[in-house]
């Protein structure tokens, strides 16, 4: 188990060290689609669910929440369209496809203890129901086999998860039902319905089917989550010949904990594994994604064989790498990254295993090394919010994840569709990784919120973490010189020898000696004070700053976004950008707060915002002084297609002349000196809304960082780029 959890970081270590000399084929994002594209009318649509025709040229998926199925070309992949949706009159929970026609489950209960269900035979190009099945209860997963004369659906009649807790058994049980297929026509008559209860030790009168999958001999792999457990039936006769229990893990070394810190230092004992998705690597053997929906927390993924013998297990790989890339949900912890979907696919001469991470929105890519050997861990992607159904078309080299979560409800990002290109070249993500710490777990970390270069050491910047880790508020060392830029060190901020309570950063500049300036934003309502904070090297506080009396009374909890100083010794100012109008600005003004520490004065200046488009508002995320000028980056709240203004400002210094708190105060002049939202659309992904760091190292080359709100109703993907030397 050692050597599993190292793997990660020796990953990390590559990718540093010899990308360049080893540099081959990877998997890269090439475009997102947007689902809402298909379905404009729909409060709520998602993509769950997703195939490829046989072409590869058009990706179907399921839309549960819009009750039918999208379509999407991709004969160019790099520019999606939506090709449209048609409505099922149920919930569509799975889609497969044989030739011109897909194959839908779709759920029409009334109840949970009243399930029922049909499958849905849909022409692809005419985007019409050709005819129907009553499968008899509620469906979850369809797949087909390689000759395309089988469907399988896995009829799961699923619990009610507030009817005692969950508890099973709940009936009436669920069950598998097998048709043949020819010519792209269903024969009722050859629907057969293969019982498999009695099989598991848990509840086994309520198997609870979960997902199926053909192997090339037309067997099927079975899981039943809840029950822990795996069926293997003959395709061709309905015949069960196999069934075994998933198993549990014990784990070391991970986050037990939803308390805002990111400490891998748990136990878990005897998990069982829960798997959701199955998918067969060869004839012999399958990988199953362990989601441990019900009692699990297992965290990973495992290969088995059909008889039953387990050959791997990640262990706490998953984790680890989603720690390590700032993807770790502390918010939603319990079942960690929690693995959900899977994809086995063949490249060339290579087999992948893709695993869909529903909670850290990753998709980890593996390398299949045959029975007698370990997979190998190859990179991670980004995904969009919750991946959960993956494709592989590896006749046009390419992957297309589907992302179910929709937020436009609370003026976040809705469902995409993602499509990735394995070819030539380096990973495009990811662009900060941190490292393994002294005791070889990972340095967790998240939500980087303001950025400060180091005075003498070129390419050495400092961050910190916003609220999102509210119990370990922290300062990184980022070694930009690496590519991937890597976080080296993580080092807390205390107050009397313990990680400080009520501060959400959002701030940082260096003192001069050695130490750093830490600006809190604060909220009175959760009791987080706006203050300024003095630490030295080790993250201990020296000295708080509380805001003064005058600027309080006239707060409102969007303050402070950004600290940067100006001078030295007892001629330094502290300049703090706030980022929105408080009570007593006029509209469209924000103030630039100025301290001197020696003096312990305070003053300010008024800064003009750009006007925000409608349903938005405007403001500072970072003010950093270089030269003869403070950069400043003003942003609007939007994501995705609505995001307009990204952008860094500057305001030469010489203006920046403070007057007292309470009297007139000066308006600054602005001019743009670079576009960011050109930067953030070159990924590939949708604009993310929270640019919040710029950070000079030595040499004067300009760093920017976005803030992925700790994979909390956000992808979890953050941005660090350089924008080259700011002159």
């Amino acid at each position: 188990m050692h050597t599993k959890r190292l793997l990660p970081a020796l990953l990390a270590t590559l990718m540093v060290s010899t990308t360049p000399i080893m540099a081959a084929e990877v998997f890269n994002r090439i475009s997102s689609f947007p689902v809402a594209q298909n379905n404009e009318a729909a409060e709520a649509t998602s993509s769950e669910i997703i195939v490829a025709s046989e072409d590869g040229n058009t990706l179907v998926y399921s839309d549960s929440p819009a009750g039918g199925i999208g379509f999407v070309d991709i004969t160019d992949p790099k520019a999606p369209k939506p090709l449209g949706f048609l409505s099922l009159d149920g919930e569509p929970t799975s889609v497969t496809i044989i030739g011109a026609k897909a194959y839908v489950g779709v759920n029409t209960s009334e109840s949970k203890a009243n399930p029922s269900g049909k499958l849905a035979v849909v022409d692809i190009a005419s985007k019409t129901v050709d005819t129907t099945i009553d499968l008899g209860g509620q469906p979850d997963s369809t797949a087909h086999n390689e000759a395309g004369t089988l469907v399988a659906i896995a009829i799961e009649n699923e619990r009610d998860e507030d009817l005692n807790d969950g508890v099973i058994p709940q009936m009436p049980a669920g069950y598998v039902v097998i048709v043949s297929v020819k010519d792209g026509v269903v024969d009722p008559a050859s629907v057969k319905k293969v019982d498999v209860t009695g099989l598991a030790a848990i509840a086994p009168e309520d198997p609870e089917p979960e997902f199926v999958d053909f192997n090339g001999n037309d067997e099927i792999a079975l899981t039943l989550q809840e029950n822990n457990h795996i069926v293997i039936i003959d395709g061709k006769t309905g015949t069960v010949t196999a069934n075994f229990p998933a198993g549990s893990v014990s784990l070391e070394g991970v986050d037990t904990k939803k308390d805002g810190a990111l400490k891998f230092t748990g136990k878990m004992e005897d998990v069982p594994r829960e798997p959701d998705a199955v998918h067969w690597i060869d004839n012999d053997r399958f990988a199953i994604a362990n989601e441990g929906d019900w009692k699990g927390g297992s965290r990973g993924f495992s290969i088995f064989k059909k008889d039953g013998t387990l050959l791997w297990d990640s262990g706490t790989q998953l984790d680890d790498t989603a720690a390590q890339l700032g993807h770790y949900p502390d918010a939603r912890n319990k079942k960690g990254v929690e693995p959900e979907g899977l994809e086995v696919a063949k490249f060339g001469d290579t087999t992948y295993i893709f695993v869909t991470e529903e909670r850290s929105s990753l998709v980890a890519v593996y390398k299949d090394n045959g029975p007698d050997a370990a997979p190998e861990y190859i990179q991670s992607l980004p995904s969009g919010i919750s991946p959960e159904g993956i494709v592989a078309i590896p006749s046009r080299n390419l992957i297309a994840t589907a992302n179910e979560a929709d937020l436009r409800g609370d003026g976040l990002i809705g469902s995409h569709v993602m499509v990735y290109e394995l070819a030539e070249g380096e990973a495009a993500f990811p662009q900060i990784i941190s490292d393994m710490d002294e005791k070889g777990r990972p340095i967790g970390w998240a939500a980087l919120s303001a950025l400060v270069g180091d005075a003498e050491k070129p390419g050495i910047l400092y961050a910190v973490s916003d609220s999102v880790l509210s119990a370990q508020p922290s300062i990184y060392t980022i070694d930009a010189n690496a590519t991937p830029a890597r976080i080296t060190h993580k080092t807390v901020v205390t107050r009397g020898g313990d990680a400080a309570q009520k501060l959400d950063l959002e701030g940082i500049a260096l003192d001069g000696k050695g130490g750093f300036w830490l600006a809190s934003e604060g909220n009175s309502d959760k009791l987080v004070p706006h203050a300024l904070y003095h630490v030295d090297a080790d993250g201990k506080i020296l000295a708080e700053v509380p805001f003064p009396a005058e600027l309080l009374a006239n707060e409102i909890r969007f303050g402070t976004e950004g600290i940067t100083a100006v001078g030295s010794g007892d001629d330094m100012t502290l300049w703090i950008a706030i980022q929105r109008e408080w009570k007593d600005d006029p509209k469209g003004q924000v103030k630039l707060l100025a301290y001197k520490p020696a003096s312990k004065e305070w003053g300010a200046v008024r800064y003009q915002l750009d006007a925000p488009s409608e349903g938005a508002w405007v403001g500072l995320s970072e003010i950093t002084a270089h030269g003869d000028y403070a950069y400043i980056i003003e942003r609007d709240n939007q994501i995705g297609e609505k995001a307009q203004l990204k952008k860094l400002y500057r305001v030469k210094l010489a203006d920046l002349v403070p007057a007292k708190l309470g009297g007139e105060l000066p308006v600054v002049a602005k001019e743009e000196f670079h576009d960011i939202l050109a930067d953030l659309k070159a990924g590939s992904g949708y604009v993310v809304d929270k640019v919040e760091g710029f950070g000079i190292d030595a040499n004067g080359v300009g760093y920017l960082v976005t803030d992925n709100d700790g994979v909390d109703d956000s992808s979890g993907e953050t941005y660090f780029w350089s924008i080259g030397e700011v002159k």
